[in-house]
């Protein structure tokens, strides 16, 4: 088990009885220092049992985007929990499941209409690469079977999911031998990489259902940018040779790139794209893959086998569905866009300090994601203890510290959010 070290005193029963039977994420269980031991969230600060506070710097992996303890969520929730929990969306359905699937309709681009929600990013994901295969064989092709996908991709942990990463440089190179070989390319940014993108689709487009991409920022792969013309180019690409446009907007949906959703500032719309994190305010599990009317038309058939043949067991959870709808009323009457806009300024002129540091490879910064790109950190537990000792939650991974903070976090708690960077990238020099 982690070693509970003196950097928590007076840890509670719960803690000291239930560390041992857990297993924790991204983290070799020997070595890894032990979790902290969280009583309570507030705002934009997580509370800790020895009474420490720590102003959450990442907002529970991009998910809190109106912080914690939204007083709106929480009322739809508890009413929500009094009335109906839960209930199969097999031969059943309510409001707001359905209330949700309309609204999220009408707020995304073009005909993006058509709505299957489940628990998870990664299951969202599963959801979108099935629905894009069985399309093609819907219409009769066999063998488009395989997806173009990019290096610095990053989609999440489930087989299908994985197969889809980076299969060198991201954390799953060492599932190569179970996973589908894909097409994994340079994102088409400059003239190399454009040829090497259009010869990959010239030879094996034939075997191709789709293109997948990280819309603008790709996030857990190395929180890598690029611009909008890059997306273009996919759509454009996608339209010649005749395949489907994915959209991974997991991370970058709900605000976090500085439109609603990451391909606005595009202006193009994907064939099919997924949802998740922000989607309730980080309150609930819930995931959406969201398809064009074309993709739905291959399904809509009198054969039962053209059907989509998936199903979560707590898909559409009412619960979940209650708190994302209460989290699109706050991106509907408050100016969280406008707060994202006020967060992006205000990353950019304080982590422009990093800029002439040594040790420091990139500075970068677009809507509420500010990322400090290091050449290398040669030890990140220490790191990201060194941060909580500032009294943040940043968790750096791989070489990259970044802050992707809620929405509703004030002036005083960015720049102290900021400082801690600055701080500890100094003492790195």
């Amino acid at each position: 088990m982690p070693r509970i070290t003196s950097d928590i005193t007076d840890l509670p029963d719960w803690y000291k009885s239930g560390l041992n039977h857990v297993w924790l994420p991204y983290a070799q269980m020997k070595t890894a220092s032990p979790p902290l031991p969280v009583v309570r969230t507030d705002g934009c600060r997580i509370v800790l049992a020895d009474g420490r506070e720590l102003i959450d710097g990442i907002a529970s992996w991009w998910t809190s985007c109106h912080g914690y303890n939204h007083p709106h969520i929480r009322a739809a929730v508890e009413r929500q929990v009094a009335t109906m929990p839960h209930v199969m969306f097999g031969g059943l359905a309510h409001e707001q499941a359905l209330t949700l699937a309309r609204r999220l309709a009408a707020l995304l681009p073009g005909d993006l209409d058509r709505v299957f929600f489940c628990e998870s990013g990664s299951v969202a994901v599963e959801v979108a690469l099935k629905m894009a295969v069985q399309y093609w064989l819907n219409r009769g092709a066999r063998g488009r079977t395989k997806f173009l996908a990019f290096k610095g991709g990053y989609h999440g942990d489930t087989t299908g999911a994985m197969a889809i990463c980076d299969p060198e440089a991201g954390m799953h190179r060492m599932f190569s031998d179970l996973l589908p070989q894909h097409v994994v390319v340079d994102l088409p940014q400059d003239d190399a990489s454009i040829r090497a993108f259009e010869r990959a689709l010239e030879r094996q487009a034939d075997e191709l259902a789709g293109i997948v991409v990280e819309p603008l920022v790709q996030g857990a792969g190395g929180m890598r940018f690029h611009e909008a013309a890059v997306l273009q180019r996919l759509r454009a690409a996608a339209d010649r040779f005749e395949l489907l446009l994915v959209f991974d907007e997991i991370f970058t949906g709900f605000g976090r790139t500085g439109t609603m959703f990451a391909c606005e500032a595009a202006e193009v719309v994907p064939d099919i794209v997924t949802l998740g994190k922000a989607l309730t305010g980080g309150t609930l599990p819930l995931a959406a893959t969201v398809a064009r009317k074309s993709v739905f038309d291959a399904f809509w058939s009198d054969d039962p086998m053209h059907a989509l043949m998936h199903g979560p067991t707590f898909m559409g959870n009412a619960l979940a569905c209650a708190a994302a709808n209460a989290s699109l009323d706050l991106f509907a009457r408050e100016p969280r866009l406008a707060q994202v806009k006020a967060i992006e300024e205000m990353l950019a002129r304080h982590l422009q300090e990093c800029r002439s540091l040594h040790g420091v490879k990139n500075v970068r910064v677009r809507g509420a994601i500010g990322i400090v790109e290091m050449e290398r950190i040669d030890d990140l537990d220490s790191l990201r203890r060194r941060f909580i000792a500032e009294g943040v939650f940043i968790r750096p991974f791989s070489n990259v510290i970044y802050l992707t903070p809620a929405f509703t976090v004030s002036e005083d708690e960015l720049r102290k959010l900021a400082s801690a960077v600055i701080k500890i990238v100094t003492s790195l020099a």
